[in-house]
């Protein structure tokens, strides 16, 4: 039972979850009771996505993470297939309890986490695209549940939420580059090289930090902008780190990945805490 639970990545999924109820949040400023469903949907489609893309990466798994449960053995392929499914059905059938809107994008992400985990993962950038926009679709998702209106207050945090997440990707490609080739995955920093994927990957990081300096949010203000900025700006620098890196080894030595995760984290902080106030 215990590679069951792994599996799903528990702790990522169940804020995934959470936060699905921050989109609903940012988008309304108010929470209501209704929106807890929104943890379960969001949390059981993340849950099964992950299932699904470790019975697809078993073999790079077995090189870069063997600990993981499939090359561990604590899960079997057939296991792995079987749960996923279930998992995937649960997510969707607590979304009829949302609106149409809300359906739509719980069977839309469901289905692109299998395409993603078949097909795109391996397909240069736009696997890195497709799981960019899976993270910022959680916000959308949350925005969806107070209706259209819910879903657009919600584009601005998704759109930062979305460029973040394609520089942290590529990063993680290019941490990963002797893996990934083992496992027969074609990636971005193969073709273009770890330098040039750097560059791309801060391009990214600069558009989020500019996009969330504009007046595109409801609560825009000077507190908001101090805020933010001073973020932004602890972000950037500690991602100088990996400028002049040309090897997957000296991307893991900069940490950029996590301090591009711990600003996604804070900058979550901000917008909540800049929605409550507004």
């Amino acid at each position: 039972m215990y590679g069951y639970l792994t599996i799903t990545r528990p702790v990522n999924s169940i804020i995934a979850g959470l936060a699905g109820v921050l989109g609903s949040l940012i988008a309304t400023g108010t929470l209501v009771p209704e929106a807890a469903v929104l943890v379960g949907i969001v949390a059981f489609v993340t849950a099964a996505g992950n299932v699904v893309n470790d019975y697809c990466d078993a073999g790079i798994d077995a090189v870069n993470r063997p600990e993981r449960p499939i090359p561990a053995g604590t899960v079997s392929m057939r296991g792995a297939l079987i749960y996923a499914a279930l998992l995937f059905a649960a997510g969707n059938l607590l979304a009829l309890l949302t609106n149409p809107l809300c359906l739509a994008i719980a069977l839309f992400n469901s289905a692109l986490l299998v395409l993603y985990a078949v097909r795109l993962k391996a397909t240069p950038f736009l696997g890195n695209l497709a799981v960019a926009y899976l993270s910022a679709s959680i916000f959308l998702f949350g925005g969806a549940f107070a209706g259209m209106d819910g879903l657009l207050a919600t584009l601005p945090v998704a759109g930062v939420t979305f460029l973040a997440m394609t520089a942290r990707e590529v990063l993680k490609d290019a941490e990963d580059i002797e893996g990934d080739r083992a496992g027969g995955a074609r990636t971005l920093p193969m073709i273009v090289g770890v330098d040039r994927s750097v560059g791309i990957a801060f391009a990214f990081a600069l558009a989020a930090a500019l996009l969330s300096m504009l007046p595109v949010f409801r609560w825009w203000g000077l507190p908001y902008l101090a805020a933010i900025g001073l973020l932004n700006a602890g972000v950037l620098y500690r991602s100088l780190a990996v400028r002049g890196c040309t090897t997957p080894a000296c991307i893991r030595r900069s940490g950029v990945t996590a301090t591009l995760k711990k600003g996604m984290f804070l900058s979550l902080l901000i917008f909540t805490a800049a929605a409550l106030l507004s």
